[in-house]
C-alpha cells in the first residue's frame, strides 16, 4: 500500500498526498486526545478530497454565502474529516490549535460536529441517519428558493453518509420523501466499508442498498471509494441526474493503519503510537504530528479561495435583480417578521373579542395561520398525513409537489420523525420559517429531530394536536399524558398549551418570533370556550403565566391551569367564591416563558401565602415546582381510554368539583 507517487499518475499522486494530510491530522488530532474515531475520515479522505477539489462550491472567507454547496457529514462520529478538511482549506476559526484541542473544553472541534461552533458546519450531526433528513431538508430548501429567485439560486447538496445511517429507520423516512419528490441536487456519498462498532455489518444487515434506494426513486452508483478518476467521475454523472443520488464508495475503514484497517477496532479507538508510526511510514508520510508540508497546504489553501471568484460573481447577480426581488430575497434570508406583524395579531384578537368562537385551539391554530400566512410570505406548512386533523393548511398555501417547488404546503406523509428533522434542514438552509404538525403523542416518534431544533436554536414550530384525553374515542394510545413533561425539560423549547383562541394567537406570534428556539403548539381537539373576554393588544401569554380571573375578596386558594382546563378553573372559581373562598385563576401556557420571568413577577404571580391547586389532563411530572409539597395536583398520572371527551374527564376526575374539594381540603 505504500504509496511514493512512482506508479500513479501525476493527478493522482497530487490526490494521494492531499488525503493523506487529512488521515494524518485525523489520526495524530484522535491519539492526541486519546479519544475519537479515526477510522471513517481515513477511509474516506480520498472521496472528500475529491469532492471538496473538483465539485464543492464554498468560499471560507464567506462562509455562509446563500448559494454555496451544503456539505452534511450525517457520520458525525467522524468529525475529524471535517476539521480537517475545514483547516485546510483556510476557514479561518479552524485553527491547528483547534484541531490539536480535539474534544477538548471550550475548543469548537467537539466530538461531533456542532452547528455554530465553527463556521462551514452546517448542521449537528452525530445521531446516525438525522444528517441525512437534514439534508434533505436542506435540498428540498434548495428547489424551494430556487422556484423563487431562479437568477440566484443554483447549489447542490451533498452528504457523507455511513452503514449506520442506512441503518437507522429515519434514513427510510427521509430517502422516500426525497425520491418522491425528486430532489435532483442531493447527492449522498455512502462510505461502504461493511464496519460497525460490534464487527462486520453482515452480523445485523444484509440490505442491498443500491436496490433499496434504486426503489425509492434514487439514481445509484458504485464505485471504488480509494480511486480519485473513478470518485470525480461518479459525481460527475450524479450532478447532471434529475433524482436524488447515492454514491457507493467502497472503502476500506482506517485506510492505511496495517494492523486494524478493515476492522472494527479503528473505528471508535486512537490507533495508538505504535500503529501510528506504522501509518506513516505506510502512507510515506513522514512529518511529525500535527505538520503539513507546504506544498500539499498550498494545494488545499488554493481549493479553498478558489471560491472567492464564485461567490464574488454571484453578489454581482444579485446586485443585478430588480430592486423588489433583491428586497424579496433579501429579507427572507434575514429572518425577520413583517413590522406589521404586532398590529395583524392584534386586530385578529379584537375579532375574536368580539366574536367569542368556541373554537378547538387547533382551528384557533388555523385562524391565526390564515392572517399569518397572508402577510409572512416565507411559512411553510405542513402536516405527517394529519392535515385535515392538524388544520395545518390555509388558503395562502399550495402544496409543494414533484413539478412544482414555488408552493408553501408539504406533505411529509406518515414520516414524523422525516418531517422533524426535514424542518431542521429547511430551518438551517434560511429563506423559510417551517412549521409542521401532527397528534401531540408523536412527539416521541419525533423528538430527537425537536432536541436537535433545540440544541441548534433552530426557529421550527411544531403543530401538536390532539393534546390530551380531550381528543376522545381514540383511546389511549393516541392520548398524551407524558409528553408535555417530556417536552418541558427539554432545554431550549417553548412549549405552549394555550387556553383559547386569543391565547393561541399569542403563542403563534410568540412562535414566529423565538428566532433562536423551536416552539411546540400542544393543542386541543375538543371546542374551547373563550376565557379572555377582555380585549388587549398586549401579550399576556409572552409572560407564561399571568392572573387570568382575580379574587372577589382577599385571595385563599390559587388556581394554575393550561390549555383546555383552564374553564374548568373558572368553574372552581366560581364555586369556591359562592362558598366565601376568595380565588384567584392563573392560566400558564408556557412554563419556559413563566421561568424567565424576575423573581418578584413569578412569586406574585404564583399567589404567595394562597393554596395552590394545579390543574392539567396531563401527568403531574413537574408542577410541584409551582405548587411546591403541599399543593394539590388534578390530572392524569396514569393511562387514558377509550370514550367522548367528557365521559373521559368525569371518570378520571379532572373536573372542577376535584378542584374545589382539594382547595377546601388544604384549607
Amino acid at each position: 500500500m505504500n504509496d511514493s507517487g512512482a506508479n500513479t499518475s501525476p493527478s493522482e499522486s497530487k490526490y494521494t498526498e492531499m488525503a493523506n494530510a487529512i488521515r494524518a491530522l485525523s489520526m495524530d488530532a484522535v491519539q492526541k486526545a486519546n479519544s475519537g474515531h479515526p477510522g471513517m475520515p481515513m477511509g474516506m479522505a480520498d472521496v472528500a478530497t475529491v469532492l471538496f477539489s473538483k465539485f464543492l462550491k464554498f468560499d471560507p472567507a464567506k462562509p455562509n454565502w446563500p448559494d454555496r454547496d451544503r456539505f452534511v457529514l450525517s457520520a458525525g462520529h467522524g468529525s475529524m474529516l471535517l476539521y480537517s478538511l475545514l483547516h485546510l482549506t483556510g476557514y479561518k476559526d479552524m485553527t491547528m490549535e483547534e484541531i490539536k484541542n480535539f474534544r477538548q473544553l471550550g475548543s469548537i472541534t467537539a466530538g461531533h460536529p456542532e452547528y455554530g461552533h465553527a463556521s462551514g458546519i452546517e448542521t449537528t450531526t452525530g445521531p446516525l441517519g438525522q444528517g441525512l433528513a437534514t439534508a434533505v431538508g436542506m435540498a428540498l430548501a434548495e428547489k424551494m428558493q430556487a422556484a423563487r429567485f431562479k437568477e440566484i439560486v443554483d447549489h447542490y447538496t451533498y452528504v457523507i453518509v455511513g452503514d449506520g445511517c442506512l441503518m437507522e429507520g429515519i434514513s427510510h423516512e427521509a430517502t422516500s420523501f426525497a425520491g418522491h419528490l425528486g430532489l435532483g441536487k442531493l447527492i449522498v456519498l455512502w462510505d461502504d466499508n461493511e464496519i460497525s462498532i460490534d464487527g462486520k455489518t453482515d452480523l445485523s444487515v444484509s440490505d442491498n442498498q443500491l436496490k433499496r434506494f434504486e426503489a425509492l426513486g434514487w439514481d445509484t452508483q458504485s464505485v471504488d471509494g480509494h480511486d480519485p478518476d473513478a470518485i470525480e467521475t461518479a459525481i460527475a454523472k450524479a450532478r447532471e441526474t434529475n433524482k436524488p443520488s447515492l454514491v457507493a464508495c467502497k472503502t476500506t475503514i482506517g485506510f492505511g493503519s496495517p494492523n486494524k484497517q478493515g476492522t472494527s477496532g479503528v473505528h471508535g479507538a486512537p490507533l495508538g503510537d505504535d500503529e501510528i508510526v506504522l501509518v506513516r511510514k505506510e502512507l510515506n508520510w513522514p512529518h511529525a504530528p500535527f505538520e503539513i508540508p507546504g506544498k500539499i497546504l498550498d494545494r488545499w489553501r488554493a481549493v479553498g479561495t478558489k471560491g472567492a471568484r464564485l461567490s464574488n460573481e454571484w453578489e454581482k447577480s444579485v446586485d443585478a435583480l430588480d430592486a423588489e426581488d433583491k428586497i424579496a430575497f433579501e429579507f427572507s434570508l434575514s429572518g425577520e417578521l413583517p413590522s406589521t406583524l404586532d398590529d395583524m395579531m392584534a386586530a385578529h384578537k379584537k375579532q375574536i373579542t368580539e366574536d367569542a368562537p368556541g373554537w378547538a385551539s387547533r382551528k384557533s391554530s388555523q385562524e391565526a395561520l390564515n392572517i399569518i400566512n397572508e402577510h409572512v410570505s416565507n411559512t411553510i406548512g405542513g402536516s405527517a398525513d394529519l392535515t385535515g386533523s392538524n388544520l395545518t393548511k390555509t388558503s395562502h398555501t399550495d402544496p409543494v409537489t414533484p413539478d412544482d417547488f414555488s408552493g408553501r404546503y408539504v406533505y411529509y406523509g406518515v414520516r414524523e420523525f422525516g418531517m422533524a428533522a426535514i424542518m431542521n434542514g429547511m430551518a438551517l438552509h434560511k429563506g423559510f420559517i417551517p412549521y409542521g404538525g401532527t397528534f401531540m403523542v408523536f412527539t416521541d416518534y419525533a423528538r430527537p429531530a425537536i432536541r436537535l431544533s433545540a440544541l441548534m436554536g433552530l426557529r421550527v414550530i411544531y403543530v401538536m394536536t390532539h393534546d390530551s384525553i380531550g381528543l376522545g374515542e381514540d383511546g389511549p394510545t393516541h392520548q398524551p399524558v407524558e409528553h408535555l413533561a417530556a417536552l418541558r425539560v427539554m432545554p431550549n423549547v417553548n412549549v405552549f398549551r394555550p387556553a383559547d383562541a386569543i391565547e393561541t394567537a399569542e403563542c403563534w406570534e410568540l412562535s414566529l418570533k423565538a428566532k433562536k428556539t423551536p416552539s411546540v403548539l400542544s393543542l386541543s381537539r375538543q371546542g374551547l370556550p373563550l376565557v379572555r373576554t377582555d380585549y388587549t393588544t398586549e401579550n399576556l401569554s409572552a409572560k407564561g403565566a399571568y392572573e387570568l380571573s382575580s379574587a372577589s375578596n382577599d385571595a385563599k386558594v390559587t388556581i394554575l391551569a393550561t390549555g383546555s382546563e383552564v374553564c374548568i378553573a373558572l368553574e372552581a372559581q366560581k364555586a369556591l367564591e359562592a362558598d366565601g373562598i376568595g380565588t384567584r385563576v392563573v392560566s400558564v401556557p408556557c412554563w419556559e416563558l413563566f421561568d424567565a420571568q424576575n423573581e418578584d413577577y413569578r412569586s406574585e404571580t404564583l399567589g404567595p401565602g394562597t393554596v395552590k391547586v394545579a390543574i392539567e389532563a396531563a401527568s403531574s411530572f413537574g408542577w410541584q415546582k409551582y405548587i411546591g409539597s403541599d399543593g394539590a395536583f388534578v390530572g392524569l398520572d396514569g393511562f387514558g381510554a377509550s370514550a367522548p371527551a367528557g365521559d373521559l374527564y368525569k371518570h378520571f376526575n379532572i373536573t372542577s368539583e376535584a378542584i374545589v374539594e382539594a382547595a377546601k381540603k388544604q384549607l
